[in-house]
């Protein structure tokens, strides 16, 4: 086989079920139920050996939800900020949950749900984010139900809560109190129900977390509510599992070397711009020698960051982006007209194959 062309994507399968041995240690000790959230990932080629280890998937839109039911299997749930009255039809189709954002849809709508299980997102006013922009509990914040009156009122008619609360909680302490504050408020709701979604945003895959201890948390607070306890792990399932290889394309001195890549922060890992963050490095090695390193679009801020490297890759050089997978595939663009990253899959038994390609044929039909 010849070797893929950069841009590309390439996923790890034996990274990948490093993560998924873990939730399949939570879903044992603990009891609790995990759903793939699609709204971080949806690459589709590896849900064969995801949905070996997980319950199913979780979604934010009626396409999400008919992939789910698909191409993943398992349980469906369906989420979203504001339903039309096609969505709700249409994620009925597909799926076990329809979970309404608020009480006002939950009246208006509950009617077109013909099976599924109903439940509501609930904002409690606490979370944990690191990010403003990310935070469920923000000023305004339009995620869930957040008068309790109002809450009560529509209890009587939904068999589930969602409480999405978290984005990149690595602290199991903070997670506790933050459990047990959701408990006491709501304690007689919770009793009324057969069902709970803690959401995702739980970093129970990263290194040394207590997943013993969190999967004690879980299995109490399931037990004090008799509730099928959900998880909708996305990050944390795929963190760490994926590269974005790249080839140095050009490199131009500006007060420090700048190293142009065939790829770009914006179309590629958007995520680094929104948060103004900088994508960790794979290869080449660290060392002494600062660099910069851009991205090809005409975008004056597409860099991905400064480095510190052995030396300054020449043009031809191959440079890694790690950790590309979660937020990143499912956003990639056409912006520029530059191609998009290949899905590039290393199976377990270390074979590669090159799932997809993009063509000027798929720019061209994007794009009308």
């Amino acid at each position: 086989m010849n070797a893929p062309r950069t841009p590309y994507f390439l996923l790890d399968e034996s990274a990948l079920k490093r993560n998924l041995m873990v939730v399949d240690q939570i879903r044992s000790l603990s009891g609790a139920k995990s759903v793939l959230a699609l709204k971080c990932f949806s690459t589709w080629s590896v849900f064969p050996l995801m949905s070996e280890h997980l319950d199913g998937t979780t979604s934010s839109a009626p396409f999400e939800a008919r992939l789910g039911h698909e191409r993943f299997g398992g349980e469906v749930h369906a989420y979203s900020v504001a339903f039309s009255r096609d969505d709700v039809i249409e994620v009925s189709k597909y799926s076990d949950k329809v979970i309404f954002n608020s009480a006002s849809q939950l009246r208006d709508l509950v009617a077109l749900v013909d099976g599924p299980s109903i439940g509501i997102r609930v904002n409690p006013g606490v979370s944990h984010s690191h990010y403003d922009l990310a935070d469920p509990a923000r000023l305004h914040s339009r995620l869930g139900v957040t008068d309790d009156a109002e809450l009560r009122a529509v209890a009587p008619m939904v068999d589930g809560l969602m409480f999405h609360f978290n984005c990149e909680n690595d602290k199991v302490d903070e997670l506790e109190r933050l459990i047990g504050a959701i408990a006491e408020r709501y304690a007689d709701v919770l009793d009324g129900v057969s069902w709970v979604s803690l959401g995702g945003g739980i970093a129970f895959t990263a290194p040394g977390y207590p997943v013993d201890r969190f999967c004690e948390i879980l299995r109490s607070f399931a037990e004090r509510f008799a509730v099928q306890v959900y998880l909708e792990p996305g990050e944390a399932v795929i963190t760490q599992s994926a590269e974005l290889v790249t080839t140095v394309l050009d490199v131009i001195h500006n007060e420090i070397p700048v190293v142009i890549v065939d790829a770009a922060v914006e179309p590629h890992l958007p995520d680094h711009l929104i948060y103004d963050t900088s994508p960790s490095l794979t290869a080449p090695s660290a060392g002494h020698v600062r660099v910069e390193i851009a991205g090809r679009t005409c975008l004056a801020g597409d860099v991905f960051g400064e480095y510190s490297l052995e030396a300054i890759p020449a043009v031809g050089a191959e440079i890694r982006f790690g950790d590309a997978a979660g937020y990143s595939m499912v956003k990639t663009s056409w912006f520029n007209g530059v191609v998009k990253p290949s899905i590039v899959v290393r199976r377990l038994d270390g074979s590669i194959e090159i799932v997809r390609e993009f063509s000027y044929e798929d720019f061209e039909s994007d794009l009308s």
